[in-house]
């Protein structure tokens, strides 16, 4: 099978290009490189099942696929909103693009959209059902709304055209390849606790995320393009195992042996207090649920940022 995967030489593509390499497919990865980095792929090159291309999907291609695992947009807020325009267009212009490839070659694909579409959520925990609480005039709104456009997108073209769909609502998820510069809870202390400086939390540190470690999130990616049941709606991945930000700072620092010291500092905008998913769904459809702990998952990628600050790199 060819697949194809966009966003390929980011955190969570690149792992979704050596799974799928490692199960005997032929993968080509397409990315802008703005947040995916050669490095992520680099040890993959060698393998002749493997393509990259450099390539935004704002613009059009022809590729002949059988199915297409669509990841490409920026995911961290740092990065999201530092062009909000061109995330708007990603999740529209390039959703539209990458359907059009779908129907073409009359292939499958699965859209990796996310927990942003609950917004800051006022029913806890999320169910796939609940329709969200979002604000559309907002600083995460071109990643929250495009995000939510895109899934509409999605579901048009399954009813008016007949695409084969999926859709992957993506909670909090960590590993190795995170990016330096992301700005994202998981990397920020990470980075903060082994260079001995102060852990930022913003607000009281009381908000909640889950957060599911890369494997069981590619795991799960993967079974869902590959059931072959009828499309039924969105279904979160993540793990519902529920945390408070500031017992994810102290987690870091047990296993960090920091010396870190906690520090406060105003809460973003529209920054959700509350994050869990309802899997049921996934659970009852695809036989998945996360397996790995939160501290056996941080081991790894404390492992990764410590090499990374070794070699003096910033991702």
């Amino acid at each position: 099978m060819r697949v194809l995967v966009t966003g390929g030489a980011g955190f969570l593509g690149s792992f979704l290009c050596e799974f799928l390499l490692e199960q005997g497919q032929e993968v080509i990865a397409l990315d802008n490189f703005f947040t995916g980095s050669k490095t992520n792929v680099s040890h993959l090159m060698d393998d002749r099942n493997f393509e990259i291309i450099r390539h935004d999907i704002v613009q059009p291609i022809l590729l002949e696929i059988d199915q297409v695992y669509n990841l490409a947009c920026p995911a961290s807020p740092v990065h999201y909103q530092y062009n909000a325009i061109k995330t708007i267009k990603t999740n529209t212009l390039g959703m539209i693009n990458m359907l059009g490839l779908t129907k073409r070659v009359h292939g499958r694909i699965l859209q990796a959209s996310t927990s942003e579409v609950y917004g800051d959520p006022e029913v806890h925990p999320q169910r796939e059902d609940y329709v969200g609480h979002v604000n559309c005039l907002g600083p995460r709104s071109c990643y929250d709304e495009g995000k939510r456009v895109a899934e509409s997108l999605m579901m048009n073209y399954h009813l008016k055209e007949g695409v084969d769909i999926r859709i992957a609502r993506i909670f909090n998820t960590y590993g190795p390849r995170m990016a330096c510069n992301d700005g994202r809870v998981v990397s920020n202390f990470i980075l903060q606790a082994l260079k001995n400086e102060p852990i930022s939390l913003f607000g009281d540190g009381m908000q909640t995320r889950s957060f599911c470690y890369v494997g069981d999130l590619i795991r799960g990616l993967t079974t869902l393009m590959n059931w072959e049941g009828p499309f039924n709606g969105p279904i979160n991945l993540g793990n519902p195992q529920e945390i408070t930000i500031r017992e994810l700072a102290e987690t870091v620092l047990d296993l960090t042996g920091s010396k870190s010291e906690l520090c406060y500092e105003p809460l973003p905008e529209d920054d959700p207090m509350r994050r869990r998913p309802d899997i049921e769904k996934a659970k009852t459809y695809l036989n998945w649920a996360p397996t790995t702990s939160l501290s056996e998952g941080l081991k790894p990628t404390i492992a990764y940022f410590e090499s990374v600050l070794t070699e003096g790199g910033t991702n």
